[in-house]
């Protein structure tokens, strides 16, 4: 990786940490949002306002990731990151319930920073070089949801939780500016035809493509199935804090950054189907080993399980991605990634929702165990290696 590389990455990464920070650090805090600025008092009104900007960004991802090969991806970044300026003014100073819902919707239907970053990134980086900045990107999303808590559990006892949302909305400004002044513009291609679609070509793509959008639904699926009752389920189990809760909650996510600045994380980039195959399990048995666990230090270390499963399955999943990508027309690649994982996270939710009532707080984690042992197959029955070969990918003419 070049010296201008390592400088547009570096550059990506912090717009997109400034921007995951308030996506991903103010959702669990509508609660508080709804009950002090609207006065609504059903719980059961925060599921919804959770999963409204993520339906909106699952049916937006495909359309900008068309846009962003037809008029360029540094172009659709900045409209990203400009969307997001836009919805989190507007939920920081929505006067009614409805328009503060208009504005996460407004969110999830213009943002979309994650693929429009990780699309941008490839005009430049290639091959193992973009497995590892897809790594950095992942990155610098665990560090949002490490950080945001802390952070906006401190602003919020200094200001109105509705408020931040206002303040907050200056930082994607920033990083729009920084984008345009300090990086170049890419050379789009609307004539691009993206890896799926018919081409006079040996079909060889679309099997890999659709077994990756598999395993990538699943990954997501089992992970967000996890998420929303975590915290409530530890404080019933051991009884301890909501601050001790939140580390663990955390404890995956610090592996993951750890892994990073670590020889593995330089090492570990493409991987093979094996190594994606340990990470599924190890997930697999953490979530078997938190269910069955009334421990603090034994939730702890499964707890570190699970974050050395996630990482191995982000990084070689990185690296099959990387291999797959083809600079012409990787706005609809991550576009389409993008949906994917924004679709899984809404099933996951809703399932974890339904389970966790008539089943317990502990049911998503059974639940997303069970999601990853039955996509081992689909992992190790795939005849080719992951990468597929030793050299970035071909052009595929039509």
């Amino acid at each position: 990786m070049t010296r201008m590389q390592r400088r547009q990455l570096v550059i990506v990464l912090l717009c997109h940490f400034t921007a995951a920070l308030v996506a991903l650090g103010m959702p669990p805090f509508f609660g508080l949002i709804l009950s002090d600025a609207f006065a609504v008092r059903g719980t059961q009104w925060v599921g919804w306002f959770y999963v409204a900007p993520t339906v909106c960004a699952a049916l937006a991802a495909p359309f900008w990731g068309k846009a962003a090969d037809r008029w360029g991806r540094r172009w659709s970044l900045l409209r990203a990151q400009l969307g997001l300026a836009l919805g989190f003014a507007l939920a920081g100073v929505a006067p009614e319930v409805w328009v503060f819902l208009g504005a996460l919707v407004l969110q999830g239907f213009l943002g979309g920073t994650f693929a429009a970053s990780s699309a941008y990134l490839s005009t430049s980086l290639k091959g193992e070089d973009l497995s590892r900045g897809l790594n950095w990107m992942q990155g610098s999303a665990r560090a949002a949801m490490v950080l945001a808590p802390v952070l906006f559990g401190a602003l919020i006892s200094v200001f109105p939780a509705q408020d931040i949302y206002l303040y907050l909305a200056f930082l994607p400004i920033l990083a729009a500016l920084l984008l345009g002044f300090a990086t170049s513009a890419d050379r789009p291609r609307p004539d691009a035809v993206m890896p799926g679609e018919p081409t006079r070509s040996t079909p060889t793509l679309p099997t890999e493509w659709r077994r990756l959008w598999a395993v990538q639904f699943a990954f997501n699926f089992s992970m967000v199935a996890t998420f929303p009752y975590f915290i409530p389920w530890v404080q019933h189990v051991t009884g301890v804090g909501a601050l001790a809760a939140g580390m663990l909650y955390s404890l995956p996510h610090l592996i993951y950054l750890i892994a990073l600045w670590t020889p593995f994380g330089k090492k570990v980039g493409w991987g093979t189907k094996t190594g994606l195959a340990i990470g599924f399990l190890l997930m697999a048995l953490s979530y078997a080993g938190q269910a069955w666990s009334g421990s603090l230090i034994g939730l702890a270390l499964w707890r570190i399980v699970m974050g050395v499963g996630m990482t191995l399955g982000f990084f070689v999943l990185h690296g099959w991605i990387a291999q797959l990508t083809r600079t012409d027309c990787a706005g609809r690649t991550f576009g389409a990634l993008d949906s994917i994982g924004k679709w899984a996270g809404v099933a996951a939710g809703l399932a974890a929702g339904v389970l966790s009532g008539p089943a317990g707080l502990s049911a998503p984690l059974w639940m997303g165990a069970t999601v990853l042992l039955v996509t081992l197959p689909l992992i190790l029955t795939f005849r080719k290696p992951i990468p597929l070969d030793a050299e970035a990918p071909k052009q595929v003419t039509t």
